[in-house]
């Protein structure tokens, strides 16, 4: 996916939930307890706009409040409101107002700022205590995490959990139940029975233990629970319809969720794949995490229809994805880590594929959104060859990794990859065990398309996604029947590959020729990159006129441009079944029409 690189959003919105902060007491009164968070509701770069929140957690009521924290040298307030802040080098101290210093029980208070600088708050005190949570009883810790619950007597509508217990210095009094991330109950023992859940659907569920001075320790882990019953899954060899959703989208392309649902592409897909999660010291990491799980959706802007508030447990598209599931059970949502930009850093991973997989665990398993994600995908853009950086982990190395994926997942998850369509004699396919690792990965993403494009500035013109070759092709073995008659040579199983269809086009400018093989003088002009336009535009702005090796092809003026339509699309799936291909995929969902009538194709043709 040569084009694919992360957009950079305009702001970022980020809640930084600091842990609780102590509210002080005379010694003559009760002791109380209080919390403090904060958020960075703006960013413009060289600012931002960050808020405090303060709530009285405890039984009695909180007479003043006094916040303070420490920012990194280059981090400053600039102005303030709600409260008296100060500051001594770069310690930072916020004191309440004449009116807004008395907290009853429960009750919460804001003040916000205006700062300069990049920093976040750190080393945060209430009233000269600890951020715990706690109370004014000193050296009062919080609680342990407890054990990860385990589910049993799953019924159509409930479940019974049981975890370990939590440790704590001075007596566990109860424990929080979080269900898919918000507390559903709280109980003293160490079981509970959810009932009142919908039949077929998946859950998460995980729990915290509270002290007796109502102290919140560390979240345990998650166990995924499904109820019996409900929507029957889609009949065992059903074709794979699977599309790319681009975190970045959200920005410029202004493309969410809810465009899957009201483009009617939500009832055409079986899989969507969640691009990108990063590849950082070996290790999967989430990359936005703005756009990820905090960005705040309103009513009309969410698949439920219900506005997100600003202390919900999980936001952005991770919930919006959970919300997309819950309409549409058949969808299953894997997590796709690398791409173009992001594949640098899979050779360090290949160094422990143990220490990396377990890394992708914890991810795709964080207790806040442990029910949206299925699976994983590795896009390694390439494995002992060369993309946006050259690789050279050995030949062995992808094989190893996606085994350390499988050990690591278990049977339980989709494990799958996006790999290279060089089919070239001593190509990319053939610089890695594409055929050993297959074992251990339920399919592959071919990447047949990206094959010619302005990257070649001078041409000559040729179709970016032929599905065959053809007299004049610029380069041998750069289609997708070549493609996957080598795979399936090294071993591959024809229902383990997908054919990937582009929805965009490549085309370049300074073109006279119509037919293909035409000589360029550049990239021609596009939305976002030179050289990549949507279909969504290119159907109306140069319309097909030929077509050449299974896709079509337009010259308007003097640009040259190829993509597929429906029609092409059609050809490719019926090619792809009679190959006894296990289904295709598509790059990206925003390129579709707003009716999503390449998706529609995609379905139409493997039914």
């Amino acid at each position: 996916m040569r084009f694919r690189h992360r957009a950079v959003a305009g702001f970022a919105t980020l809640l930084l939930p600091l842990a609780g902060l102590v509210g002080l007491a005379s010694p003559a009164q009760a002791a109380t307890s209080a919390t403090a968070t904060y958020a960075k509701t703006q960013d413009w770069g060289s600012g931002f706009e960050g808020k405090w929140t303060v709530k009285n957690t405890g039984t009695t009521a909180l007479s003043s409040w006094t916040v303070e924290w420490d920012f990194p040298p280059g981090t400053s307030v600039t102005s303030s409101w709600d409260a008296d802040v100060t500051s001594s080098g770069t310690h930072w101290t916020a004191r309440n107002k004449s009116w807004n210093g008395t907290l009853a029980p429960g009750a919460s208070v804001s003040f916000g700022f205006n700062g300069s600088g990049s920093g976040s708050p750190a080393n945060c005190e209430l009233n000269g205590g600890s951020c715990d949570g706690g109370t004014t009883e000193p050296g009062d810790s919080a609680p342990s995490a407890p054990g990860t619950p385990t589910a049993s007597d799953i019924t159509d509508t409930s479940v019974k959990l049981s975890w370990s217990a939590a440790t704590d210095d001075k007596g566990v009094k109860n424990y929080d139940v979080l269900r898919d991330g918000s507390k559903v109950a709280t109980v003293t023992g160490t079981s509970y029975t959810g009932t009142g859940l919908t039949a077929g659907t998946d859950y998460s569920y995980s729990v915290q233990a509270r002290d007796t001075a109502d102290q919140t320790g560390p979240v345990s882990g998650a166990v995924k629970v499904r109820t019996t019953g409900g929507t029957t899954e889609p009949p065992t060899g059903d074709k794979i319809k699977l599309g790319y959703f681009t975190e970045w989208g959200v920005y410029g392309r202004n493309y969410h969720v809810k465009n899957l649902v009201s483009s009617g592409s939500a009832s055409k897909i079986t899989h969507i794949n969640y691009a990108f999660g990063n590849v950082k010291n070996g290790q999967c990491t989430v990359d936005d995490t703005y756009a990820a799980y905090d960005k705040a959706y309103t009513a009309d802007q969410s698949v439920s229809g219900t506005a997100d508030t600003w202390d919900q447990p999980l936001r952005g598209n991770f919930n919006q994805l959970r919300q997309l599931k819950a309409k549409y059970p058949h969808i299953k949502v894997l997590y796709s880590f690398g791409g173009w930009t992001y594949s640098g850093g899979f050779g360090q991973a290949a160094q422990n594929a143990a220490a990396f997989a377990k890394s992708c665990k914890a991810v795709v398993e964080d207790p806040r959104w442990a029910d949206v994600f299925d699976g994983i995908d590795i896009d390694w853009e390439y494995p002992n060859a060369c993309g946006l950086t050259c690789d050279t982990s050995g030949p062995a190395a992808f094989r190893n990794l996606s085994r350390a994926l499988r050990a690591e997942f278990g049977q339980d998850y989709l494990v799958t990859a996006a790999i290279t369509a060089d089919g070239s004699s001593g190509g990319k396919i053939d610089a890695a065990d594409y055929g050993g690792a297959a074992q251990y990965l339920d399919w592959y993403n071919v990447m047949t398309y990206d094959y010619f494009g302005a990257f070649d500035k001078d041409g000559p013109t040729a179709p970016h996604s032929p599905l065959t070759s053809y007299p004049g092709i610029p380069q041998a073995g750069f289609n997708s029947a070549d493609a996957i008659a080598k795979l399936k040579a090294k071993g591959v199983p024809s229902e383990k590959l997908l054919l990937g269809i582009g929805f965009y086009g490549r085309g370049w400018t300074g073109v006279t020729q119509s037919a293909p093989g035409g000589s360029a003088t550049g990239a021609a002009p596009g939305t976002y990159e030179a050289g990549i336009e949507d279909y969504k535009v290119l159907k109306n702005s140069c319309p097909a006129t030929g077509t050449i090796a299974g896709t079509a092809y337009a010259h308007c003026g003097s640009n040259w441009w190829s993509y597929d339509t429906p029609a092409t699309i059609a050809g490719k799936m019926s090619w792809a079944k009679n190959q006894g291909l296990g289904g295709a995929f598509f790059w990206e969902f925003s390129g579709d029409t707003a009716n999503g009538e390449l998706a529609a194709a995609i379905d139409s043709g493997l039914s």
